[in-house]
């Protein structure tokens, strides 16, 4: 029943301050049960469970596709702790979601390599094209957009993830072909790694749990020529690009040390067959020369 103050106007509403009910609801009875029997077998891997704490947030966030207040509840009570210590943790890293998403999360690499590569034109393009902004889900439920600060996968910029598998070498039409996929419930494959899932079965991967999908676990990936060049240099093999004859650039590898490089790298001077380049030779310090002795030689006010 809506009171009228004395002057006939209807008077404001109570300001919310925005915080939660407590205590948060429990899981369902059988929910729960489940849950504690995955959660004991996680914390049996760990000699202390506190350590067990990131796993278990992927755990309950398998169960409901994001960390809410009653996985919150259950992850301190499974491991001793408090809902605030919980909550400091789940709220610090960036793969603990605070709100519902969607079943794929698509992530554009727009750090530097990938960003001037297209990572910031993939970006703008998915946004328009899905109607949502950074951290938002689809209409649909199917599609959260966000922005990573890096994919470790520079070689093939621009990279897309989604729930964290890769999606390389990536144009503005080929992420919108693929989240038009996603939506349609087509069927995606990886450009590397295992065939896609959903978020949550993804989540439950993270918490330690194995994909018992077949041929999951052998689908694999490797690092791309870009990231294997200073590997092949360093063992001597050819420079890529410099072709297979045999009459290729070979570099030495780095235990010979480089022929051409001076002991002291100064222009000019030729260093001995074998001798390490100023970067590898060890240097004289005061700890190592007797005539130099490391710390004071006085006593202090002396």
């Amino acid at each position: 029943m809506t009171t009228v103050s004395s002057r006939g106007q209807t008077p404001e509403p109570p300001t919310s301050l925005g915080m939660p009910a407590l205590p948060a609801p429990e899981y369902p009875a059988e929910v729960r049960a489940r849950l504690e029997a995955d959660a004991k077998e996680v914390i049996a891997r760990y000699p202390g469970p506190r350590s067990a704490l990131l796993p278990l947030l992927h755990l309950v966030q398998a169960e409901e596709g994001h960390v809410t207040r009653t996985g919150i509840r259950f992850c301190a009570d499974q491991l001793d702790l408090t809902t605030a210590e919980v909550t400091a943790v789940s709220t610090f890293y960036s793969m603990y979601r605070r709100k519902t998403g969607g079943d794929y999360q698509v992530g554009v690499c727009t750090n530097t390599l990938c960003a001037v590569m297209g990572g910031d034109a993939i970006f703008e393009e998915l946004k328009e094209h899905l109607g949502v902004g950074n951290g938002e889900t689809t209409e649909d439920g199917a599609v959260s957009l966000e922005h990573i600060e890096c994919n470790a996968a520079c070689d093939f910029a621009p990279v897309v993830m989604v729930n964290w598998e890769f999606f390389d070498n990536q144009t503005p039409e080929s992420a919108r072909q693929l989240v038009d996929d996603l939506r349609a419930g087509r069927t995606v494959e990886p450009t590397r790694g295992a065939p896609l899932c959903t978020f949550k079965e993804t989540a439950r991967m993270l918490a330690g749990f194995p994909d018992e999908r077949p041929g999951a676990v052998e689908a694999t990936g490797s690092a791309g020529p870009a990231s294997l060049i200073g590997l092949r240099l360093a063992k001597g093999e050819v420079a890529p690009g410099r072709g297979t004859d045999g009459a290729g650039h070979v570099v030495s590898p780095r235990t010979a040390g480089p022929a051409e490089e001076p002991p002291s790298g100064h222009p000019g001077e030729q260093a001995p067959p074998g001798h390490p380049s100023s970067h590898d030779a060890p240097q004289e310090t005061s700890a190592s020369d007797d005539q130099h002795p490391a710390g004071p030689t006085a006593e202090e006010g002396e």
